[in-house]
């Protein structure tokens, strides 16, 4: 069953255009009942893997970012990894902007240096002020579930809403880092805030 899960959520992340996974991933309800019988829901954290790929090919870095020698997009994952082999299964010979997809663990924020995308665990919510603090003067997108995250800082947070995943962005925190997210990525958040500090 499970790995029918991970073939759903796969097809979603592949499929092309912002749209097919923005548009009806979220719109699957995690209750069993919100698919038909036969067809078993992506997990929740399958759900989060498509969302992150989906993310990283509607934002833009900087072009010093974008030009650095490491030829790999990294989606790196900081703390505890809720995903098992989700993200890994998602990411697998996928490439964004001609760069190939490659999914990494760490254990600090200096370590995200080489990092596009970095979803910040539950694990590491007692820090999470010091780690956003570590990650001002860079250009990874920040990523979490943690509660009023894109308040505190963070740039998308996971939600639930009306027993869907949704995000929340941080608009202003996004573009002092050097970030453009796409009007399409913005239109499916359920909320934009425009604090940098996440006021």
């Amino acid at each position: 069953m499970n790995s029918n899960r991970g073939k759903i959520a796969l097809g979603y992340a592949r499929a092309s255009g912002l749209a097919l996974l923005l548009m009806i991933v979220p719109t699957l309800v995690l209750a069993p009942g919100g698919l038909c019988a036969q067809q078993a829901a992506p997990t929740e954290y399958q759900i989060k893997a498509a969302y992150l790929y989906n993310f990283g090919k509607f934002v833009h870095w900087p072009a010093r970012v974008e030009a650095a020698p490491n030829k790999s997009f990294s989606v790196c994952v900081l703390g505890q990894d809720p995903f098992g082999p989700a993200l890994k299964a998602i990411l697998a010979g996928q490439n964004i902007d001609g760069e190939e997809t490659v999914a990494a663990t760490i254990a600090r924020p200096e370590d995200a240096a080489n990092c596009r995308i970095l979803y910040i665990s539950s694990s590491e919510e007692h820090r999470l002020k010091e780690i956003i603090a570590a990650l001002d003067d860079s250009s990874v997108l920040t990523v979490s579930d943690l509660p009023s995250f894109s308040k505190k800082g963070g740039m998308v947070g996971f939600v639930f809403n009306n027993n869907k995943i949704r995000f929340e962005v941080n608009l202003g925190k996004a573009q002092r880092a050097g970030l453009t997210m796409s009007s399409e990525l913005l239109k499916l958040a359920v909320a934009v805030r425009n604090s940098p500090a996440g006021n």
